[in-house]
């Protein structure tokens, strides 16, 4: 799955998309990841989120949601 392309898909949509690798939830064995999609095109109420053990769960949960939203994402 190629992040850098949904991302860019994504911005090119007007979502600003955050994914962080957080150093202190990875050194206490926690889920590290987190992708955050946000913006103008989705309501202010409508956040899109993930925080998980890795990228690949981060997409599993929130790719889905962004495409159930009406965005054009690559597969």
């Amino acid at each position: 799955m190629d992040v850098i392309a949904i991302m860019e898909a994504l911005a090119e949509q007007g979502v600003t998309v955050l994914f962080k690798a957080d150093a202190e939830r990875m050194a206490e064995r926690r889920k590290p990841w987190t992708l955050v999609a946000n913006g103008a095109p989705l309501r202010e109420d409508v956040l899109v989120r993930s925080d998980a053990a890795s990228v690949e769960q981060c997409l599993a949960v929130c790719l889905p949601r962004l495409r159930e939203l009406g965005f054009s994402l690559p597969e």
